[in-house]
């Protein structure tokens, strides 16, 4: 079966315990970019589907191999979080925009 996905790294060791063989190749930077955004939307989809934890867990993972590529530290993106938070709200008080007249 042919994937041609991002995966996590003990996979290749997961799959040759079941007496499979598989083929990998290390990404270039640029397929690792276009993987990560792919894996990002395949994980969001599976929580929008599931409605779990674990899905949760997987964007997670997701969104910090993007920071890290991004060169972009978790102290950061917090930073800029807190700020447009501070600026436009953050979403703790459910609120529907209906239309606006």
């Amino acid at each position: 079966m042919i994937y041609d996905k991002l995966i996590r790294d003990k996979i290749p060791e997961i799959i040759r315990n079941n007496n499979k063989n598989p083929i990998t190749h290390t990404a270039s930077e640029e397929e690792y970019k276009e993987k990560l955004y792919k894996k990002l939307e395949e994980e969001v989809k599976e929580f929008l589907k599931e409605d779990n934890t674990d899905e949760l867990a997987d964007i997670l993972e997701v969104y910090y191999a993007i920071l890290e590529l991004k060169n972009i530290s978790k102290e950061q993106i917090e930073k800029i979080r807190k700020e447009k938070a501070e600026k436009r709200g953050s979403f703790k008080n459910r609120l529907i925009l209906e239309e606006v007249k």
